[in-house]
């Protein structure tokens, strides 16, 4: 089987590992692994702070906390993304609004915003989706104008830039996932990058479970979500490869794409011309003109040994947050449709040029089949 993602690492981070671990970095309380990996990936997301945590989960449960939302304040997001991105919404006793997609990059459609945004509204949550930003000069014109807080959503998009910018530093607070399948991993783990000193204190209060003086007083209510000291040492490792890990993403993309260029009917990824796409996964919709539908293909493909994934189930269709006090039934329809016919190929930095080929001929060769 040719898997979806293979983790891209080596002996370098084996060894920062094991020498973190020497040094008795277990947990994420001491040592230096862990302000070192903050220090690095903030200046590599073009930030001033740092704050890492235990998933990209945490780190939206973390920024949205750092807000104080009220019961019933909403919070717009990105139809088309993970749940987690919702979760954090809820877990602040907030509603969660979908925006739809926009149908050449997935991403949330700019044009619909202004037409979501109520007297609860409080902040906006745009997801650069499979690795193709946001455009997020745009999307802060309109916070901007409505005073909304920004947090940016960089799971899937270490290193893509808007207008020759990094993504994550734009929002008010960033968000990034290290989880195994991300552009660097760190196993399990995530960080909330910014600019704003102030707003870094209250992560770093909130994600420690909100230690004041005396040492055992708790005035907020925190969590525990530290990083692991020889989590982060892996993930300095990792940082030090991840323009070559970029590199090489985009180099299976490009590949991919002129190999299934003349298939009739896929809707392949796009890079706008003010974009850089850092594809985590190369991702494309089975359209009308293929002979098989979505799921058809995917059957067709793991039968011959090669391994896929959907698109996500859009936040307008979960079942926990229709049963939200306070939910609102936007309709998403572009969103609706490409949870049905998407799916990402193969998209390891490790592929093959042959594995790559053979990925592209099986979906030539069932579409000739099915025309047959």
């Amino acid at each position: 089987m040719i898997p979806v993602f293979e983790p891209d690492f080596g002996e370098e981070e084996i060894a920062a590992v094991v020498a973190a671990l020497r040094r008795g970095e277990i947990s994420g309380s001491f040592g230096t692994a862990i302000t070192d990996f903050e220090e690095g990936f903030a200046a590599f997301a073009d930030c001033k702070y740092g704050v890492a945590v235990t998933s990209g989960t945490t780190a939206l449960h973390l920024a949205v906390a750092a807000l104080d939302l009220k019961p019933g304040d909403e919070v717009l997001l990105s139809s088309s993304t993970n749940i987690a991105t919702a979760l954090a919404i809820i877990y602040a006793n907030a509603v969660p609004v979908p925006v739809d997609s926009e149908r050449e990059t997935w991403n949330l459609d700019l044009d619909l915003i202004e037409g979501l945004i109520t007297p609860r509204t409080r902040a906006i949550i745009p997801v650069h989706l499979f690795g193709h930003p946001v455009d997020m000069d745009r999307l802060n014109q309109i916070a901007k104008k409505h005073n909304l807080v920004v947090i940016e959503d960089c799971a899937e998009a270490h290193g893509a830039k808007c207008r020759g910018r990094v993504v994550g530093s734009f929002g008010d607070m960033n968000c990034f996932s290290f989880y195994a399948n991300k552009v660097i991993t760190t196993g399990e783990g995530g960080m909330v990058t910014t600019n704003d000193a102030a707003l870094a204190e209250r992560l770093r209060l909130l994600r420690n479970l909100a230690f004041t003086q005396p040492r055992y007083w708790h005035e907020r209510a925190g969590f525990n979500f530290r990083m692991t000291g020889f989590q982060a040492a892996f993930g300095v490792a990792q940082l030090k490869k991840i323009d070559t890990i970029i590199e090489k993403k985009r180099s299976v993309a490009r590949k991919y794409s002129r190999a299934l260029a003349g298939v009739l009917g896929l809707q392949l990824p796009a890079e706008k011309d003010w974009a850089f796409n850092v594809y985590w996964m190369y991702a494309l919709i089975v359209g009308r003109d293929y002979p098989l539908s979505r799921n058809q293909l995917a059957a067709h493909l793991k039968a011959r040994g090669v391994d896929t994934r959907t698109f996500f189930c859009p936040m307008n269709q979960q079942p926990c947050l229709k049963e939200r006090p306070g939910y609102r039934a936007v309709a998403c329809p572009v969103a609706d449709e490409i949870w049905e016919t998407g799916l990402y190929l193969p998209s390891s930095t490790t592929l093959t040029d042959d594995q790559i080929s053979t990925v592209c001929d099986e979906i030539a060769r069932a579409a000739s089949v099915a025309k047959v």
